[in-house]
């Protein structure tokens, strides 16, 4: 059974930083295009960054290009989120989500992504 589970949010104050993490177990992590995705209070889960199998692939939300970083440590079998200069919009419930296919799709839908882990809770406020 395919698991992922995050870690590293938390309370931030504007403009600061957080990195969340991805642990994914039991299939290749290379194989397979990740993504993170977030929900806002009362809003629709989003995608906000994709890495695909290769290092090359990789997708960011037009919100957070320039602020967030997605990256993979194949020998941990981890993915991160390198998340800066954060705004209060960025509070939400980040998730990481595994596609079933090597690129990422585009755009970022829940749809590609079969496999979920359960969250981690970012809160952007001062």
């Amino acid at each position: 059974q395919v698991q992922l589970v995050e870690s590293g949010g938390g309370l931030v104050q504007p403009g600061g930083s957080l990195r969340l993490s991805c642990a994914a177990s039991r299939f290749t992590l290379d194989d397979y295009a990740i993504g993170w995705f977030r929900r806002a209070p009362g809003k629709e889960r989003e995608g906000v960054a994709c890495l695909g199998s290769s290092f090359d692939s990789t997708y960011y939300a037009n919100s957070v290009k320039g602020r967030f970083t997605i990256s993979r440590d194949n020998a941990k079998k981890t993915v991160y989120l390198q998340m800066n200069s954060l705004k209060p919009e960025d509070t939400g419930v980040y998730y990481c989500a595994r596609s079933g296919m090597r690129l990422c799709p585009i755009p970022q839908e829940t749809r590609w992504f079969g496999y979920w882990g359960q969250g981690t809770q970012v809160t952007v406020s001062s």
